[in-house]
């Protein structure tokens, strides 16, 4: 038979109201060694939460979901570690989905959650317009935007969080100025999401401070009808790599759109007989978990991301928590920080 909260509370010597407390993470107001007592009773008595049971007392779910283009990026399946983690630490679970920024993959995700009984979910397309799930948001869905700004026409519950992009493209840009680059490329695939947009933004912003025009500076976006995803970053990265270092006029310096696709920039330079940190230098954007392991380590933009999950996951269980009430909505916008590594140095003298 399945243990039941009151055996648990009766092994911790609580009440089941505080086994309750515990397990839905009301536990501030009692003392640290009642908490402790009513886990290890948890432990003990290999007590599982009757997740149905649970949603027809409180009238929520505790599994929440989360959206994301696809795990074939690190980024991704990073964020969803420490959002996850952040979860179970208040008995929540998540489900995850891969849209690759699909509208109608991302509408029916959240169709489908919503008819598992999940009220909670982070969305991490970053497209302009949200209008494919505004019908999911007037049903009182909590969604939180994640790596998108607020945009007009937004909902007013939405809660958007995300890095400065545009600071972060700035940041990258300007590192590669003042070491002497002049003739630095931007390279990125469809500019179709608002995160990108941002990055190429502040790209531009550095180099007008340096008073450089749009002939200094190619931007390669690739096959103009091909909406890129991250399976195909590190191929688009090298083939950009290829056709940029084979023009008349190389650039000396690539700022790629990410990680991934940085990585690909330096396949191609590698390729084509360069080395990378000393004849191209190749900064990227998100600090993944392969930047510091690349040939040569990769100079990147770092996102915060354990600051930023915790952040989206308490929004979300506020919404969740509190879905009779008026959502609020907002957006949080965190600072990037640059990491310098070997991929970039000095501009070559020829």
């Amino acid at each position: 038979m399945s243990v039941t909260i009151h055996q648990v509370a009766a092994e911790a010597g609580v009440s089941p109201s505080t086994v309750s407390n515990v397990l839905n993470g009301r536990s501030e107001r009692m003392l640290p060694q009642t908490r402790e007592r009513v886990e290890e009773a948890i432990a003990r008595l290999g007590y599982r939460p009757n997740g149905p049971a649970r949603q027809l007392r409180t009238g929520r779910s505790q599994v929440l979901g989360l959206v994301v283009p696809s795990v074939a990026n690190p980024f991704w399946g990073t964020f969803a570690r420490h959002l996850e983690a952040a979860a179970l630490q208040a008995g929540y679970r998540v489900l995850l989905c891969n849209s690759e920024r699909d509208p109608t993959r991302e509408r029916d995700y959240l169709e489908e959650l919503w008819a598992d009984g999940i009220r909670g979910v982070v969305l991490c397309s970053s497209l302009p317009s949200l209008e494919h799930v505004l019908p999911l948001v007037q049903r009182r869905l909590t969604l939180i935007a994640f790596d998108r700004t607020a945009q007009a026409g937004d909902p007013a519950s939405l809660v958007n969080i995300s890095v400065d992009n545009a600071v972060g493209a700035e940041l990258a840009t300007r590192h590669l100025l003042h070491l002497g680059h002049r003739r630095i490329a931007f390279v990125s695939g469809s500019l179709r999401s608002v995160n990108r947009r941002a990055r190429y933004r502040g790209f531009e912003a550095a180099l007008e401070e340096f008073g450089l025009t749009a002939e200094d500076t190619p931007v390669w976006s690739g096959a103009a009808d091909h909406d890129y995803g991250d399976l195909d970053f590190p191929d688009l990265g090298r083939t950009a790599a290829r056709e940029l270092l084979a023009t008349g006029r190389p650039p000396t310096a690539i700022v790629a759109i990410n990680d991934m696709c940085a990585l690909g920039i330096i396949a191609g330079a590698r390729d084509a007989g360069l080395q990378v940190g000393t004849d191209l230098s190749v900064v990227g954007f998100d600090d993944i978990v392969l930047a510091d392991l690349a040939s040569p380590p990769l100079t990147t933009i770092r996102q915060p991301l354990p600051a930023m999950a915790d952040a989206a996951f308490a929004h979300l269980r506020a919404g969740v928590e509190h879905a009779g009430s008026t959502p609020n909505g907002g957006s949080l916008l965190l600072r990037p920080e640059l990491v310098v590594r070997s991929s970039t140095g000095p501009a070559p003298r020829t």
